[in-house]
């Protein structure tokens, strides 16, 4: 199962490494702000060479191809977003200023919008 999600990248996660049986790892964490009526932040996942073919900034468009893998630990269940494609748009900010917060689209209040909340 592959899923496209279409957003911009507000952090980047520190690098992750380690060394397992089939020799070192890395991995990154990056999260995806969507552009729907209520915005969703995804975390996604890349991994080793992924990293390198798909430099990503804070700030920039992207459309993401990810596949959602889980696993138990303990009883519990964890998912993770996985990417493998990553297609971008527009330069972002340049990387290491983790401060962009996207912008935010507030409609004018209606009379028909008097809700009690």
């Amino acid at each position: 199962m592959s899923l496209e999600i279409t957003g911009i990248i507000i952090a980047s996660l520190p690098i992750a490494t380690g060394q397992g049986k089939n020799g070192t790892w890395k991995n990154q964490d990056h999260v995806l702000e969507t552009a729907d009526q209520y915005p969703k932040k995804i975390c996604f996942n890349i991994w080793g060479d992924d990293m390198d073919k798909y430099p990503i900034e804070i700030g920039q468009q992207v459309a993401v191809s990810i596949n959602l893998e889980s696993r138990e630990y303990n009883g519990r269940w964890y998912t993770t977003a996985k990417a493998w494609k990553i297609i971008t748009s527009g330069n972002g900010v340049p990387a290491g200023n983790n401060s962009y917060v996207p912008p935010v689209n507030v409609p004018a209040a209606t009379e028909e919008d008097n809700l009690p909340f």
